[in-house]
């Protein structure tokens, strides 16, 4: 009976530890698989979570918007090197000439060149333009004379420009020895025969840039007439597609025939010796801010309501300036003004320049005086011209002859160590090919619209001034005057307009007169 009792015990100890055991299952499932949610629950959840990822978005926008700030600030201010930072460039990067690959000048004919003979048609010429237009006019009136089998009579130059100079050719230029060094190339007289002062001419304005079909067609001229007259000199020549032996005698004609007077010639080489005394080397800056020059082009930035004024009416009377109304905002824009004083100084500081850089101004007199040029003077003092290193009695032969002043410039600015034109005008270019047949003497020549850019972003805040001699620097990387071939005609632009956008012979002669062969250097 005991036993039967304590096995009953036994079976319902089990059982409660069954039931317990039942119900601590049930109780840990209940954990893992809670109840079904009910609708409400469901929907407060969705809002829940939406309202996270809202948040969640919005600060993370915030973030990526400002680096993507940061990235376009970094864009416009990049990092800069320390030495641009510093502003402290060494001597050779300030002052040294571009690698030129061991180029030559060759204005030596070919050997297919012959000796000209001695024709008895006469190529008379009235030059037009400024000195250094009148250069290249005369040049292209020596290959012309050469295509065209004719005498070439001592050129007459411009007397009716804006310069009213009385120079004649033999004021400006060593006449004997123009004629002497191209007498194999073209008989040269400095007039015309007494017997011909009479007879009729043909008098012709050939069309600019033409080649040499258009002139070997000229010279049926002949057939009627033994002196045929040109009324305009410049320009008259294509820059292309012309025989090497006809560029060539352009270049001799340009760089070697076509010296200055013993009087300018001895000047400008003493002047040369007085600036390298005073520092050693020097600038030559082409400062085209010249009254002329800023009525013609309608530049107006940086002047007074009166100054643009005069400038406009200036430009209204001069009847042979074509443009009469002119956008200045526009021309500035678009590249076509000369830089101001201020942006000059600008320019030379960005590339590292010390305020002490000894600066020889190549212009005319500038316009509004030193209340306009202060604006460099203030950060480059050391500004002459050549007034203040030639004495009065050395500038008196030369007083009232532009050309004869301009020839000075001329001299002093190929011989410089560096040279840097303000504007792109016809000295500019003659320099600059003169510098590059020299050896590509180092010629910085300001990418005009890319300056009035920068510019406009550093005044706006749009550029940091930490960054400006990076960025002036990085424009003007390869426009140091470098040896490169001369460049042709805007894309897009058909007939004849093209000529007027190819690059200048003479602004850069290379390849016919420049190359690497030692035996056909002059």
């Amino acid at each position: 009976m005991r036993s039967k009792r304590f096995r009953r015990c036994e079976s319902v100890s089990e059982m409660a530890k069954d039931r317990g055991s039942s119900h601590s299952r049930t109780s840990s499932v209940a954990k893992i698989f809670p109840r079904k949610p009910s609708p409400y629950s469901i929907t407060l959840y969705i809002i829940l979570l939406f309202a996270f990822s809202i948040f969640i978005f919005i600060f993370y926008s915030k973030d990526i918007l400002e680096d993507e700030q940061n990235i376009l600030e970094d864009e416009q201010n990049p990092p800069l090197p320390e030495e641009s930072r510093s502003q402290q460039l060494p001597d050779e990067k300030l002052w040294g000439a571009p690698y030129n690959y061991g180029l030559l000048p060759c204005i030596q004919p070919t050997a297919k060149y012959k000796a000209t003979q001695g024709w008895d048609r006469y190529l008379t010429v009235r030059c037009n333009g400024g000195l250094n237009q009148m250069r290249t006019g005369i040049s292209d009136m020596v290959a012309l004379a050469r295509i065209m089998n004719a005498t070439l009579v001592i050129p007459q130059l411009d007397k009716r420009s804006f310069w009213q100079d009385s120079s004649i050719f033999s004021d400006v230029f060593d006449e004997h020895h123009f004629i002497e060094s191209l007498k194999k190339d073209v008989r040269i007289v400095k007039v015309l025969p007494k017997e011909l002062e009479s007879v009729p001419r043909a008098r012709k304005h050939f069309t600019s840039w033409s080649g040499m079909s258009y002139y070997e067609e000229m010279t049926h001229l002949w057939k009627d007439y033994q002196v045929i007259h040109v009324a305009k000199s410049d320009s008259r020549l294509a820059n292309n597609d012309l025989p090497l032996d006809i560029q060539r005698l352009r270049c001799r004609a340009l760089y070697y025939a076509l010296r200055f007077s013993p009087p300018i010639e001895n000047l400008g080489k003493k002047l040369v010796e007085r600036l390298r005394s005073r520092a050693g080397r020097y600038i030559a800056l082409h400062l085209r801010y010249e009254k002329d020059m800023l009525s013609f082009t309608g530049c107006t930035s940086g002047l007074t309501d009166a100054e643009s004024e005069e400038l406009r009416i200036m430009r209204e009377n001069t009847n042979h300036w074509k443009m009469k109304k002119i956008n200045a905002t526009e021309q500035r824009i678009g590249g076509f003004c000369p830089l101001t004083p201020k942006e000059v100084g600008i320019f030379l500081q960005a590339h590292g320049y010390n305020p002490s850089t000894l600066i020889y101004i190549a212009a005319g007199e500038i316009y509004g005086g030193n209340t306009h040029l202060s604006e460099l003077t203030s950060l480059f003092p050391n500004v002459v011209f050549k007034e203040t290193i030639a004495t009065q009695g050395e500038l008196k032969a030369f007083a009232n002859h532009a050309s004869q002043t301009a020839a000075l410039d001329y001299i002093i600015s190929v011989e410089s160590d560096v040279f840097i034109p303000s504007y792109s005008g016809n000295m500019a270019r003659a320099v600059e090919g003169h510098r590059r047949f020299l050896g590509h003497r180092k010629t910085i020549t300001p990418d005009r619209k890319g300056l009035v850019e920068i510019f406009a972003k550093l005044e706006t805040g749009l550029v940091k001034e930490s960054s400006l001699s990076y960025l002036v620097m990085k424009l003007h990387a390869n426009r140091q005057g470098a040896p490169r071939k001369r460049g042709g005609p805007l894309s897009g632009i058909k007939g004849r307009a093209r000529f007027r956008t190819e690059e200048s012979f003479y602004q850069n002669p290379y390849p016919e007169c420049i190359c690497r062969s030692k035996r056909a250097s002059q």
